[in-house]
């Protein structure tokens, strides 16, 4: 910084820090200070409604937030304090009131979906209907009547796993049977059940080890993400859910196929004795095909708790938060890093607070939504204990379904070349990596000029040591002493804020158990495919949880009018006037618009079969949609487009 202006941003950061301002804070403050998630609760209104403070505590360790200044008191949605430079004004939240109503079949769901019930004292659909746009869903049911129900199929279950918004859970088996991380000493043998038997039959040929050992073999696991939590949440009131376990094999086609699912919940002698566990294999008729579909569905329950929780809002939401914080805190606004960032933060903050008043705080939509209830922040804490920044970089990221390859521009070979999302976002991460590494190479030639930069290493301590305070001792922070550390540490947190969250997601519930020999339910499914139904959404599906997710969609998919995109900025002049540098961003655009023609051109591939799939919708969601100026593709309710920031 030129010597003449010091002065003026000593004081700046004063403001900026709150060192004289303690709060509570006004709209007009500017104080950027660091808190814990001590606002989720609302003790007050009875002990259903207390929730632990999370962060500052090493079993409840927590990303900081943006401080208020304010009591910890319930307070209304839109009356909430973030730095005026963060704040934005156009999403707009409804609150809701609904009865909790069951249905009876598949075509009721497609009628709400469609165009809704004609009651005229249903003001929550005529919200709703006026919320999401009523064309984009009857186009999406105006498809051959098939195509309505694909979801059923093992192939579209097989194919969500690689293209779905929740793509980055599946990895390759290298064990057989799939061995446990959790404690043996506290939760005993928690080994898979799924046998050779289970699965010999269905693998073309093949043997189990020469399936492992050619890298045929995936499993999506949510064994050890919920077991420890399961009898806690199966305790709460129309709850019932199962640890999971599912293993698919790779074709030769490059699609996947499920082969079994392993349903687990607690010994019933106690947690130490292991896993009461039950193994479910394909089956497409009678009551065995109905079973199959229910034991998907609650393999779908999990990974769609999972992805919420923690795929979206702790690694996306939660994580970045601190670190636009840190940044405002210690970098001036003319310091490059501080322009590199500073477009990735958008709307963040806002983000979150409104979350926190409405999404994830006691009763919101996520414990409403999702089946960890109020236990939901609470387990994802026990997630971000063994958070690492540098496993969010790729092709890191990647090793679990991919080997390394020198020979790759991206040196590792995925393992199937039919895998959408990882196959964008290689293309996507690169292109951001290039164009960071040229945009700091102007500012930084060496590593000298680095290491002497002070607000930089300033900058980067209170990252690790405040921002991140409950992980400062983990030997896996960089130590920012290269050109190289720096551009891969900005390159991660631009993807992260921008790439990772560009897929969302809404949850759901199960709440009974899998239908056992003698019971009612289990007699109706031996009843035909209208009673089955029945039981399915029974099982899993009340009518005020499903409108309540088609808000939540509606609120988490729709993109601003104002919003930008990777590669975009408002004004490039007011962003730099460096022309070094925006002659490097407009190559970097011109690679993303690269980038959009080459994911047209998989996307009408027919060999690339997981690219649209049975549901016959088109892998979109890494698409940039740099090339739309103005944002008028991507507006609204659209499956497109990677904003430059977690903007919603």
């Amino acid at each position: 910084m030129p010597a003449p202006l010091v002065p003026y941003w000593q004081d700046e950061l004063k403001i900026l820090r709150g060192d004289d301002n303690h709060g509570p804070y006004e709209k007009h403050d500017r104080v950027y200070r660091y808190d814990y998630y001590n606002d989720l609760g609302e003790p007050d209104k009875g002990e259903h409604y207390a929730r632990a403070i999370l962060g500052g505590r090493q079993y409840r360790p927590y990303p900081r937030r943006c401080r208020t200044g304010r009591s910890q008191q319930k307070l209304q949605l839109l009356n909430i304090y973030v730095p005026c430079d963060e704040r934005f004004g156009h999403l707009k939240v409804t609150g809701f009131v609904w009865k909790q109503e069951e249905f009876d079949s598949f075509e009721d769901i497609l009628e709400l979906y469609g165009h809704g019930p004609e009651a005229p004292n249903n003001p929550l659909i005529a919200d709703i209907r006026k919320k999401v746009p009523s064309e984009f869903l009857r186009n999406m049911l105006k498809r051959a009547p098939e195509f309505k129900f694909a979801w059923r199929t093992d192939v579209e279950f097989a194919r969500e796993t690689l293209a779905s918004v929740n793509p980055v859970i599946i990895k390759r088996l290298t064990k057989f049977p799939a061995k446990s991380t959790l404690d043996p000493t506290q939760y005993g043998d928690h080994t898979s059940r799924i046998t050779e038997d289970h699965i010999q039959h269905n693998l073309d040929g093949l043997t189990v080890q020469n399936a492992l050992s050619s890298n045929r073999l995936f499993i999506l696991d949510h064994h050890d993400n919920f077991m420890p939590y399961l009898d806690r949440i199966n305790k709460l009131e129309g709850n019932y859910i199962y640890a999971s376990r599912t293993l698919l094999f790779l074709m030769d086609d490059g699609t996947l196929k499920p082969l079994a699912i392993e349903l687990s919940q607690p010994h019933d002698n106690g947690e130490q004795h292991g896993a009461d566990s039950k193994v479910y294999i394909t089956a497409h008729t009678g009551v065995e095909g109905h079973i199959w579909q229910l034991a998907k569905a609650y393999a779908c329950v999990n990974d769609s708790a999972w992805h919420q929780l923690i795929s979206h809002w702790l690694n996306t939401h939660a994580v970045i938060e601190p670190f636009a914080i840190a940044t405002n805190r210690q970098l001036s606004v003319v310091h490059p890093v501080h322009k590199l960032l500073k477009p990735h933060y958008r709307n963040t903050m806002n983000n979150n607070a409104l979350a926190r008043q409405g999404f994830i705080n006691a009763g919101g939509i996520f414990e409403l939504t999702l089946f960890p209830g109020k236990y939901s922040l609470d387990f994802s804490s026990s997630v971000y204990k063994n958070w690492n920044f540098t496993k969010q970089a790729l092709p890191a990221g990647r090793s679990c379904v991919a080997v390394p390859d020198e020979s790759s521009a991206y040196g590792v070979r995925l393992l199937t070349e039919d895998y959408p999302y990882a196959v964008d976002e290689l293309a996507i991460w690169c292109t951001i990596e290039q164009w960071v590494k040229e945009y700091l190479d102007i500012y930084y030639p060496n590593d000298g000029e680095l290491q002497h930069d002070e607000e930089l290493r300033k900058w980067w301590k209170e990252v690790r040591e405040e921002a991140h305070g409950d992980l400062k001792e983990r030997d896996w922070w960089p130590k920012m002493d290269t050109v190289q550390e720096l551009a891969r540490t900005c390159t991660t947190i631009i993807w992260v804020a921008s790439a990772l969250h560009a897929a969302v997601n809404f949850g759901q519930y199960s709440r009974r158990p899998m239908p056992e020999p003698g019971s009612r339910e289990y007699a109706m499914l031996e009843d035909g495919q209208e009673e089955a139904d029945k039981v399915f959404l029974r099982t899993f599906t009340r009518e005020f949880q499903i409108v309540i997710n088609i808000s939540f969609i509606e609120i988490l998919s729709k993109h601003a009018p104002d919003e930008l995109y990777l590669g975009q900025r408002d004004k490039p002049e007011r962003w730099t006037s460096d022309a070094r540098a925006l002659e490097a961003f407009k190559r970097f655009g011109s690679e993303l618009e690269k980038i959009e023609g080459r994911i047209m051109e998989m996307n009408r591939n027919p060999a690339l079969k997981n690219r649209t799939g049975p549901v016959e919708m088109p892998y979109m969601l890494m698409y940039p949609n740099t090339s739309d100026v103005g944002g008028n593709r991507g507006r609204g309710l659209r499956a497109m487009g990677i904003p430059n920031s977690i903007s919603i």
